[in-house]
């Protein structure tokens, strides 16, 4: 490796456990496409998800919120075909509340559920941030059934949904996957994927093979005995590493699902960084630089009418919309969206939740 691609290298970093690029920059996505050996999500495959689900293709696909992937056309290929596939994805339980950047991979889950009607598997990592995060194993379980509660109120279905977490589950099939996959796993490989120091606990070194075997069928033969070829699609999201700006690190400014309207309204006016200019008669010349305004951002992620964000964009961009009134947009669009989720939120029972975790057949989980 030469001097200038290592340099690009140790630009920004993307693991599990860190998103970060150098001096608080922009990640860049092309590089990162390159670098994981993924594929451009283009239009001819959300065209193609449209035709074969016939629903129309989520926000996030259409304005390229997830837009990477690796071997989904064949998991389009196979299902065209008649053949069905399931769902895995995750969460690892260190908070108590999640934030709108969590709640992404949930929603998009949520839409990928309903249209190919498919079962789903959702894996609580309690045991990582145990380990991670210095919790105790007591305090990790609890705050596992406490995520459970956020992501329930997404809306998914219980007929075609397993929630587990780590600490009930791991066991029997789904251990001897994990040995499996440890065992074609060196040290040496797992330490240049995972930058893994010779301070960290083993606990860690062996994590990556938990994370590995939901994508096997064969780890839950309560659902799927039978089917070890069944293919495996998993919707994960990257942090968006907008250092400084509304970020998931600095908790004053990220907006929670338990926020209030007012904490709201305040944590966009306050930490919003702006792509409008400085002065009244500025703006009205120049107009907003879109690409760095992090309110508008936030409208792509979460207003769902086309047709008005483009009339904001177009407005904002000449002038004629100054920064404030982009900002009271945003903060009844995340108003709307959080005190939708806290009620939702508020009927999930214990009863429900145990309901999820129930390792239990799915009987009409393909129909």
């Amino acid at each position: 490796m030469g001097e200038e691609e290592l340099e690009q290298e140790q630009e920004q970093v993307v693991n599990p456990w860190e998103v970060s690029a150098k001096d608080g920059g922009k990640i860049d996505y092309d590089k990162l496409i390159d670098k994981f050996g993924c594929q451009r999500l283009d239009q001819s495959l959300i065209d193609r998800v449209h035709r074969l689900t016939g629903s129309p293709p989520h926000v996030f696909l259409r304005r390229g919120v997830f837009f990477a992937h690796r071997d989904f056309n064949e998991i389009l290929d196979a299902y065209e075909g008649g053949k069905k596939f399931y769902l895995y994805t995750g969460r690892g339980p260190s908070s108590q509340s999640l934030h709108l950047g969590h709640l992404i991979p949930f929603m998009f889950t949520k839409y990928l559920q309903e249209a190919f009607k498919v079962p789903l598997v959702i894996q609580l990592t309690d045991d990582e941030k145990c380990m991670w995060k210095n919790l105790s194993v007591e305090e990790s379980k609890r705050l596992a059934r406490e995520n459970a509660r956020d992501i329930i109120a997404c809306g998914f279905d219980i007929t075609r949904t397993f929630i587990f977490q780590d600490f009930e589950y791991v066991g029997g099939s789904f251990y001897n996957n994990m040995v499996k996959v440890e065992k074609c796993v060196t040290y040496n490989k797992v330490v240049g994927i995972f930058g893994f120091s010779g301070e960290d606990h083993i606990g860690k070194v062996s994590f990556p093979a938990v994370q590995a075997v939901p994508s096997f069928p064969s780890s839950f033969p309560h659902l799927f005995s039978g089917k070890d070829d069944l293919r495996c699609l998993i919707p994960c999201a990257i942090d968006q590493g907008e250092t400084g700006k509304m970020s998931a690190s600095d908790p004053n400014s990220a907006i929670y699902v338990t926020d209030s309207a007012k904490e709201i309204k305040n944590k966009i006016n306050k930490h919003a960084f702006s792509g409008g200019q400085d002065s009244l008669e500025k703006h009205r010349k120049y107009g907003a630089n879109l690409e760095v305004d992090i309110p508008i951002k936030y409208l792509n992620f979460f207003l769902e009418d086309d047709d008005e964000l483009e009339h904001i964009k177009k407005e904002y961009a000449a002038g004629r919309v100054l920064t404030g009134e982009v900002k009271k947009r945003l903060a009844e669009v995340l108003t709307e969206l959080v005190e939708r989720h806290r009620l939702a939120r508020s009927a999930v029972t214990d009863e429900m939740v145990d309901a999820f975790m129930a390792v239990r057949p799915l009987p009409n989980m393909f129909d």
